[in-house]
């Protein structure tokens, strides 16, 4: 599941991303707007979704994250 985040990513919504990749999460982030869309198993899945928003292709840079010891202390 693709998450568009705007605020502090839950602890919900960290699940929710993993699902497909289970040890990492794809993101893309609109560098310009502070939001970032997470899950999916490719960056361009996450950066349809900001382009659906109102981001701009220029402004998303595509990451990947590796946030399991980050849920165990949530």
């Amino acid at each position: 599941m693709i998450n568009l985040i705007q605020e502090r990513a839950t602890k919900e919504q960290l699940e929710e991303m993993l699902e497909i990749l289970s040890s990492y999460i794809k993101l893309a982030v609109d560098i310009e707007r502070g939001i970032l869309a997470g899950g999916g198993e490719l960056h361009a899945d996450c950066e349809a979704v900001l382009l659906e928003n109102g981001s701009k292709q220029v402004d998303i840079w595509g990451a990947d994250w590796y946030p399991l010891t980050l849920i165990s202390r949530l």
